[in-house]
């Protein structure tokens, strides 16, 4: 019988290690099939207290690891959960076919990339489409060649600011007149002189299918309506994200985007679960938001288990 699973590895589920595991409770993390959640993805993040000069993203999570793993958190690598059974006590989650008891479990799963749902998209994933300029940008495919990116918040300008360091040309692409990134991200996107912004379009299909590889883009200006081709040998779509709760439909409550609704604190409608980070926000969505929720979390979870 464990005393808490948290099942996530971002910033919040970090947190939660930390200060449950120096509460003696012996907390068991899930890390899922990506240790570290989206953060990882990230090149350097210039926001999170404590780091003067940034710090990449994935040094940031293994810090945090680290820092749990010091105090005693148990960690499951590269598990996923396949399903959970909050309906009575003790809460049972199936991990990798099996079966885990825990009085408490908090939920930091996150969420993950949002898609444009276009023709070309899913089939030339990997293949010219991807959702990591990180990950991806600096592969032979893409480097000296024009390349899209899709969006217009913080994700898509650094995105495009990234992208700059290998492409030719970067193409930013966005269904308003205007960023809604911050401040300071969009005036970076927008001074450098390697970024072209396409304002009021959207992306209806990504090309070439038959071609196997992508050769550009087929656009769609919301306002005059005009539909052009933009040639690129690269797509990066940076529109958002959908929280990965899927397990969880029926047994916690959600709202329509598939947000964990939250009661008192970090409490969900299940007594002895708790949630954290970017599954239950969708205002803020900021590591350091994420990590402040995972430090409620445990301690709602630590004064639960007192309670009992």
């Amino acid at each position: 019988m464990e005393q808490v699973v948290i099942i996530g590895s971002g910033c919040a589920g970090w947190t939660a290690a930390i200060y449950t595991a120096r509460a003696n409770l012996n907390p068991l993390l899930i890390t899922g099939q990506q240790p570290g959640g989206l953060l990882t993805t990230t090149s350097s993040v210039e926001n999170f207290p404590g780091f003067q000069n940034g710090i990449e993203g994935t040094a940031l999570m293994m810090e945090m690891q680290e820092q749990a793993t010091h105090f005693g958190t148990q960690i499951q690598y590269l598990s996923r959960v396949e399903s959970v059974d909050f309906s009575s006590s003790p809460l049972k989650v199936t991990v990798d076919g099996k079966v885990i008891e825990t009085r408490s479990v908090i939920v930091a799963v996150g969420a993950g990339h949002r898609h444009l749902g276009v023709p070309g998209e899913h089939e030339l994933e990997n293949r010219g489409v991807t959702y990591c300029a990180t990950c991806d940008g600096a592969l032979p495919i893409f480097r000296n060649q024009p390349l899209v990116v899709v969006g217009g918040g913080d994700s898509a300008c650094e995105e495009a600011s990234y992208l700059t360091r290998f492409a030719s040309q970067v193409y930013l692409i966005h269904r308003r007149d205007s960023l809604r990134a911050s401040k300071i991200m969009a005036e970076r996107a927008l001074a450098n002189p390697k970024i072209t912004p396409v304002w009021n379009s959207v992306v209806e299909e990504v090309l070439d299918v038959a071609q196997n590889r992508v050769t550009g883009v087929r656009l769609k200006n919301i306002v005059t309506e005009e539909v052009s081709t933009l040639d690129c040998a690269g797509v990066f779509v940076a529109v958002g994200h959908t929280p990965n709760t899927q397990i969880f439909q029926g047994q916690l409550t959600m709202d329509e985007a598939g947000y964990l609704v939250l009661g008192e604190g970090s409490r969900t409608n299940i007594p002895g679960v708790f949630a954290a980070g970017d599954c239950a926000d969708s205002v803020y969505r900021q590591a350091i938001t994420a990590a402040g929720m995972g430090c409620a979390a445990a301690i709602d979870a630590e004064r639960w288990l007192a309670g009992l």
